[in-house]
């Protein structure tokens, strides 16, 4: 196991290396295999295509900071989120430009949905308005990732974490307040 996770490292150092130059578009397996002197079937041993290995980079890296984040939950680790693209930035600049099946944008709200779906089984919804919140705050989720992260002059973590809480909680007590008037 822990050759495989030098040879996926070694990989993922590569591609991380080459998008300091080009966009993820013009990269392919060969120039990532060529980068790290290893051959195209290496590759395919460990990744189904370059989209999957940003996948496993997301997935390693982002585990590591949840790990070291002690069981952090809620706005702990919204902010944690934010905190590791924005230290990450350059990257995901790169990767959440792309767009379409098997790109990470489609694989990140795939997470976020499974996340808010687990959330909203525990809720009063029927599942039908449950399906449509999951499906409308991981869009939203994502969508304010991608403007936040791809804008010229992105806030600080911190900041985009404390407005998407007072967007969020601001949100939900007017909803409160307005059914309560009525």
């Amino acid at each position: 196991m822990a050759d495989s996770n030098i040879t996926k490292r070694a990989l993922s150092a590569a591609l991380k290396e080459l998008m300091e130059t080009q966009p993820f578009s013009k990269i392919s397996v060969g120039d990532i295999c060529e980068r790290c002197e290893m051959n195209r079937k290496s590759f395919y041993y460990h990744f189904r295509d370059k989209y999957d290995l940003v996948n496993w980079i997301y997935d390693t890296e982002f585990i590591t900071v949840v790990r070291q984040s002690d069981g952090q939950t809620g706005w702990s680790l919204v902010e944690a989120l934010c905190q590791y693209f924005y230290d990450n930035r350059s990257f995901y600049r790169k990767t959440l430009s792309v767009d379409g099946q098997n790109s990470f944008s489609e694989y990140f709200r795939s997470i976020i949905a499974a996340i808010l779906a687990e959330n909203a089984e525990e809720g009063p919804l029927d599942e039908e308005t449950g399906r449509f919140m999951v499906d409308f705050y991981a869009d939203a989720f994502v969508c304010a990732i991608k403007r936040w992260l791809l804008g010229r002059d992105s806030v600080t973590a911190e900041e985009f974490s404390q407005l998407l809480k007072k967007c969020l909680v601001g949100t939900s007590l007017k909803i409160v307040q307005d059914l309560g008037e009525k």
